[in-house]
């Protein structure tokens, strides 16, 4: 591949690849707030987040990391505004101290803290309005969770982007295919990607340890170990979900996302890691298999979008199928074979928000994603025509990003519905 395509591939891992604490959209609020907050000046009196309907799914059930068990929307905003350090960014709560815990709570009692749902066709988009005497702020959030498109002070603008447009992605994607990605994991100088895969090796595994030892959700991982057989695929399943339990139940560890979800860097890179080590394949190879799979991620949710009623973790789980077989030495007729496999049988599961039984649907996606790969070594593999399968991977990739975008769009609206 040429010089460009490496350094594009190289600068998308630099934005995707960041350390985040908690669940990226309570987070994301209490970043926009934190922020917020600087610009005011002070202590907020009172906060408003108007938010689209994907933000409400996905903050409502989830424990708030560094909070002492606090939940929801107006928690996560009083939390960064009170709390939160702006300059940690996707890590704002990092900080927290019990002292601020305090009062935030003491905020939170007085209800001066409120929420309304934001009409946007625009998934991830939110808007958080700090007031204190006679000032306000608004600080607005569209299409991923670092990206502040606008604020204002008293009906000045502080800051705005032109078109609204997504500022933290600015590499560019467009050659993005199996093939490409393929032999960018292959030639490009490990020295290169090293830094990136050592923080998912370090975070993601640690979470996941620590996920297995702790009492997370409903102890999916430890389950999966005592009812099946130790293979290596029931420790795949076993890590990645206990990794995603202790995650959305409010363990205050870092992970390294992907896509904008800590759900799908865990899936995306915990399997293989998992995996790698098992089965004792060099550090080197499970490196470049770890960025094989990070890229195929982003390349999958490209034609999704950061939040929709497709359960990422599927494109994330189908990721990490497809770097197995690339690990094991799988040509890239396998390696797509392990894709059409995995997207003939797994294709639509719904996203109804983020909580913590996200570790089950892992836990599926991944059974789907080892049997597929399973499939492909064996060259067996589901043949054009087979429900949405095209003749070439890319164009089923782009088929399910469709139906996952435009397609469910109003299943996305109805589970809001019943939600709110």
């Amino acid at each position: 591949m040429n010089e460009k395509m490496k350094q594009d591939f190289l600068a998308i891992l630099e934005e995707e690849l960041v350390p985040a604490m908690g669940c990226t959209e309570p987070i994301a609020l209490a970043y926009a707030s934190a922020r917020g907050r600087e610009v005011l000046g002070r202590d907020p009196e009172g906060i408003l987040a108007r938010c689209s309907g994907n933000i409400i799914k996905n903050v409502r059930c989830v424990r708030i990391p560094n909070s002492n068990g606090m939940t929801g929307i107006e928690s996560a905003c009083a939390l960064g505004a009170i709390a939160g350090d702006a300059g940690r960014v996707m890590e704002v709560l990092e900080g927290v101290t019990p002292e601020g815990i305090e009062k935030t709570a003491a905020f939170l009692k007085k209800g001066t803290c409120s929420v309304e749902f934001l009409e946007s066709d625009i998934p991830l988009h939110f808007i958080i309005t700090l007031i204190a005497g006679g000032d306000w702020v608004d600080v607005e959030v569209r299409h991923s969770h670092r990206n502040i498109v606008r604020i204002t002070k008293n009906d000045e603008t502080v800051f705005e982007v032109e078109d609204k447009v997504d500022v933290t992605e600015r590499a560019d994607r467009s050659a993005l295919s199996i093939e490409n990605i393929y032999d960018f994991a292959n030639e490009i100088d490990l020295d290169l990607i090293r830094p990136h895969a050592e923080r998912q090796i370090a975070c993601n595994m640690a979470i996941a340890q620590r996920g297995m030892q702790g009492d997370y959700g409903i102890g999916i991982g430890k389950a999966l170990l005592d009812t099946y057989a130790h293979s290596v695929y029931t420790k795949v399943r076993a890590y990645a979900s206990a990794a995603s339990e202790a995650r959305m139940d409010g363990c205050d560890m870092p992970v390294i996302i992907t896509s904008g979800s800590g759900n799908q860097g865990i899936t995306s890179t915990v399997p293989v890691i998992v995996y790698a080590r098992e089965r004792q394949i060099p550090e080197d190879k499970m490196m470049r298999a770890l960025v094989f799979s990070s890229l195929m991620t982003v390349y999958q949710k490209e034609y999704i979008g950061k939040l929709s009623a497709f359960c990422g973790v599927v494109s994330a789980a189908t990721a990490a199928g497809a770097a197995i077989t690339y690990l094991v030495g799988g040509t890239i007729g396998q390696i797509k074979d392990t894709i059409d496999n995995t997207l003939a049988d797994i294709p639509g599961i719904i996203c109804d928000g983020a909580k913590t039984s996200c570790a089950a649907k892992i836990s599926s996606a991944l059974d789907a994603a080892l049997f597929a790969h399973a499939l492909a070594m064996r060259g067996k593999a589901y043949s054009q025509g087979t429900g949405i399968l095209r003749e070439d991977t890319g164009e089923t990739i782009r088929d399910v990003g469709h139906i996952g975008r435009v397609g469910m769009q109003p299943t996305d609206q109805e589970i809001v519905k019943l939600m709110i």
